[in-house]
């Protein structure tokens, strides 16, 4: 009996999660933030449909639970390719991903049996696509903000594996139904799909805290992979330490490889290797190191509390700063400043 409530505690903790996602954002929500609210609300409803359906046996919810279920992993897809893109998708091309749901609402009613593998397949579809595209790396995130792009990079490969899991968990429900008439199917529901439930809605609100409010974009030209460094590369790095230095774009916290690009005129992708090919790191490490370059700076010059200097040097959260200043400096901030006084006094002595 204890997986009948799970489903609706569920559904309570990603309530909590959305209001969450209303509360941290001041500012009008941009296109891409609503898509990620619109999801978790999706989860949401879809763990109550489910409690519903395995809490209290009714068996009438089942197309729209089927629906739901479909319309949340087109849905995923249509989120997290929209931040690799710099071109906001029309409604038309969103209409698209609606086929899914429609087709297994009517299969429901005119072919029920093949609904369950139906599901499957697009659940392995979409969790396959996240998947490759999570190929491409964190700097294909290109409108998340740097400062948080490597958390949105995770939500994505989560969100792939917990669909193709999801896949994996509805085989396993199908063949209980056959072998067993349905004996576990409850608990194997509890403990996969709703603990899947709650891990995307957590991974959604992630992504989409770590999305840029810059709602301007332009179009991303494709770039042949080259494995050396070009004059051409050594330009583009040139004029993007030159935006770091006299402009100190660095300190944008809504800074993402989208608003880079358009301040060149040249396309993110073509920046992105561009800084992978001669510093071989990615471009929110690159700009982290200018950010970490200031705090330095900081640390050394002014009395400021830590989190404050980091906050001016361009860093969204201080765990980020943490982990990236320990990346550039080899210490903690606390500690680089404690060396550096010792250092002074040394000096002065």
């Amino acid at each position: 009996m204890l997986f009948v409530p799970l489903p609706f505690v569920v559904s309570l903790l990603l309530t909590i999660v959305i209001v969450r996602m209303l509360s941290q954002r001041d500012d009008v929500m941009t296109f891409e933030q609503r898509l990620f609210l619109l999801l978790v609300c999706a989860y949401a409803l879809q763990s109550v449909l489910i409690g519903i359906r395995w809490g209290y046996d009714i068996r009438a919810i089942l197309p729209a639970q089927a629906m739901l279920a479909t319309f949340n992993a087109a849905l995923a897809w249509v989120c997290f390719s929209n931040l690799a893109s710099d071109s906001q998708p029309s409604l038309r091309q969103i209409g698209w991903h609606l086929l899914p749901a429609l087709i297994v609402g009517v299969m429901m009613f005119a072919w029920r049996d093949a609904v369950g593998t139906a599901i499957i397949l697009f659940f392995l579809g979409y969790g396959i696509a996240l998947l490759w595209l999570a190929r491409l790396g964190p700097n294909a995130l290109v409108t998340s903000r740097l400062d948080g792009v490597l958390r949105s990079y995770r939500a994505l490969q989560i969100t792939g594996w917990a669909l193709v899991a999801s896949a994996l968990s509805d085989v396993a429900i199908g063949f209980d139904q056959t072998r067993n008439g349905g004996a576990y199917s409850g608990a194997i529901v509890a403990a996969g799909n709703v603990l899947a439930l709650l891990i995307l809605g957590t991974a959604a609100s992630i992504a989409s805290f770590d999305t840029s409010t810059d709602n301007e974009r332009q179009d991303e030209e494709p770039l042949p992979e080259e494995r050396a460094a070009s004059e051409e590369d050594a330009q583009i790095v040139q004029r993007i330490g030159e935006l770091m230095h006299k402009k100190a774009l660095y300190k944008d916290l809504e800074l993402n490889l989208s608003r880079i690009a358009r301040k060149l005129g040249v396309p993110a992708r073509r920046i992105s290797n561009a800084i992978n090919r001669m510093h071989g790191i990615s471009v929110s490490q690159y700009v982290n190191n200018y950010r970490v370059e200031e705090a330095c700076r900081l640390l050394q010059t002014t009395n400021e509390a830590i989190t404050q200097i980091a906050f001016e040097a361009g860093f969204l959260t201080k765990s980020n700063f943490n982990r990236e200043f320990l990346r550039v400096t080899g210490k903690s901030p606390s500690s680089w400043r404690e060396e550096q006084r010792v250092s002074e006094l040394r000096r002065a002595a």
